[in-house]
């Protein structure tokens, strides 16, 4: 974490950059996994939409036939 933080304080608009997609491959990493943790719970597409602030149908879309 200390590394992240250096280098999103970094004066280098490369490294801040670099920061940016590695923190965005972290968050969806994050996601995938909570979405398949809450419909091994038995959530609903509409119980995980609203959590993440999404319809329905878009987190449908983009996790049906994920384990």
């Amino acid at each position: 974490m200390d590394e992240l933080t250096r280098q999103i304080n970094s004066v280098d608009p490369a490294v801040g950059l670099r920061a940016v997609g590695a923190l965005r491959r972290l968050a969806e990493q994050v996601e995938a996994t909570s979405v398949a943790r809450a419909r091994e719970q038995g959530w609903s597409w509409e119980q995980i939409g609203d959590a993440l602030g999404m319809s329905r149908q878009s987190v449908h879309a983009k996790y049906r036939g994920t384990p």
